[in-house]
């Protein structure tokens, strides 16, 4: 007589779960470890587009806050001589003329230098320039004080500076509430500091400028009154068109000599670059990632040669290869789970910490969040597949032959 035995019953999923966790419980070490190599290529993953994704936030926060609509006007090179250009000095009024222009004013570089205190040797300016500046300045850049007040109609007359934001760190001058800022040297005296500007993404140049005055500079550093850069606001459906007027109206005689930009698309240009390195990074985080996947499949294969008897017995009591591969995949899922949900905490807090360390918005990309536990997950399933299938195979008889 034949005797059908009854087929296998299935694992429910508190069972399967209650399985994976017992080889993740009995070797705790092994399993910090594994976990550990996915947590790191997860963190570095969720960081990689997090970090840009803050970054991306904060300059359109401050290009939100500065404008699009800001143009710049230079001057170039003459084409006769090869020698830099100049524009005329009345440049400025002449662009204000322009109907869609909002605002314009001008910075114009002196050849004064400026140092800490008089007792730094000559040489040492830290590449810093010291430009003239016109009061209506901040207004067109939408500017910001870091600290103290911009000049005004009194100190534009007398020897009294306003410092880049990187300019005051190359100086060392960083104001604080209710002190008075130390004074600068510039050439042969004393400049009184009346106030430190916020970084300007669109006029980097005015980061790393020392700003006096237009009379100031023109009475006590020798300035010829003549512009260099021209910042000009216009009316945003009007961009274009003025862009394409500037060069003739700020040099009527030699137009072919007037540089014109649009800063925000050096800024775009910017973050083409950062998206790439952004790629390179990624890259890296996955491959980080592979190797944290290897190491879970080896951990996994380990474990499967260590517990050869226990798959031995259980297949002699009834389980069917697939409960055995369930299990062992099972493990392996939870294993890199862990590994990638403690990997997301630690990439959102690096994260987190690099935007305020920068003071950018820290921002957390939802499809980075999913997409890394996803990986997690996925990574799993590939590590475990072999070492699942290998332990399904065993026959009973030869798994608890095993010594």
């Amino acid at each position: 007589m034949t005797v059908r035995l009854p087929p296998p019953a299935r694992l429910s999923v508190p069972d399967l779960l209650g399985l994976a966790t017992v080889g993740i419980r009995a070797r705790p070490a092994r399993t910090v470890l594994a976990a550990l190599g996915i947590a790191i290529g997860i963190a570095a993953l969720i960081a990689v587009l997090g970090i840009p994704a803050s970054n991306q936030a904060a300059v359109r926060a401050g290009l939100a806050a500065l404008g699009p609509n800001l143009l710049t006007v230079t001057p170039g090179q003459n084409l006769v001589t090869g020698e830099r250009a100049q524009l005329p000095a009345e440049s400025v009024p002449m662009i204000q003329r322009i109907e869609p222009v909002q605002s314009a004013s001008a910075i114009g570089y002196t050849a004064a230098r400026v140092r800490r205190t008089n007792l730094v040797p000559e040489g040492e300016t830290n590449g810093l320039a010291v430009a003239a500046a016109r009061l209506d300045l901040p207004a067109v850049l939408r500017s910001t004080m870091r600290a103290g007040v911009f000049l005004d109609r009194v100190t534009e007359q007398y020897p009294a500076v306003v410092l880049g934001a990187r300019a005051s760190e190359l100086l060392g001058i960083e104001p604080h509430p209710g002190e008075p800022a130390p004074p600068v040297w510039i050439n042969d005296r004393w400049y009184v500091t009346v106030g430190v500007l916020d970084r300007l993404p669109l006029a980097p140049e005015i980061d790393n400028s020392v700003l006096v005055g237009w009379p100031a500079a023109q009475r006590y550093l020798g300035f010829d009154g003549r512009p260099q850069a021209i910042f000009v606001r216009v009316d945003d459906e009007a961009v274009d068109d003025v862009r394409a007027v500037l060069g003739r109206t700020a040099n009527p005689q030699r137009p072919e000599e007037v540089l014109v930009s649009r800063p925000s698309d050096a800024l775009a240009a910017q973050r083409l670059v950062e998206q790439a390195y952004s790629s390179l990074f990624l890259g890296l985080g996955a491959v980080a990632l592979l190797v944290g996947g290897i190491g879970v499949a080896n951990t996994m294969i380990i474990s499967v040669l260590e517990r050869r008897r226990e798959i031995g017995l259980r297949r002699a009591l009834g389980a069917s290869r697939g409960h055995v591969a369930s299990q062992f995949l099972a493990e392996s899922v939870l294993l890199t789970g862990i590994g990638g949900a403690l990997g997301i905490l630690l990439g959102a807090a690096v994260t987190a910490g690099y935007a305020v360390v920068e003071r950018w918005p820290a921002v957390l990309p939802p499809t980075a969040l999913l997409g890394g536990l996803a990986v997690a997950v996925g990574t799993g399933v590939l590590a475990g597949v072999y070492p699942a299938v290998r332990a399904a195979r065993l026959a009973p008889t030869e798994a608890l032959s095993t010594n």
